[in-house]
């Protein structure tokens, strides 16, 4: 593939980004706006829609918390990864 058409493709991609942006910051909004609707219901049947909005409770191990407290530990099971990040500015 040429530059020209590595130009073209990033343009497209950037209008295709930008419209999956858009598309996501509405379904946001509908979001936002159901969950308005709800209050403090945490299921409601709309017609062929059964729509949550549940409280989740989970716990997470605090690293920073960790590292500080037992810092041999947080060592010991600590891995590394490795990957590679797209970008096109």
């Amino acid at each position: 593939m040429g530059i020209k058409e590595l130009e073209n493709k990033a343009r497209e991609l950037r209008q295709l980004q930008a419209l999956i942006e858009e598309a996501q910051q509405e379904a946001e909004a509908i979001k936002d706006a159901i969950k308005a609707a709800m209050g403090d219901c945490e299921a409601v049947q709309a017609g062929e829609y059964k729509i949550t909005w549940q409280t989740i409770k989970s716990a997470r191990i605090d690293t920073t918390a960790l590292k500080k407290a037992l810092p041999d530990v947080a060592q010991a099971f600590t891995r590394e990864t490795t990957s590679r990040r797209f970008c096109v500015a």
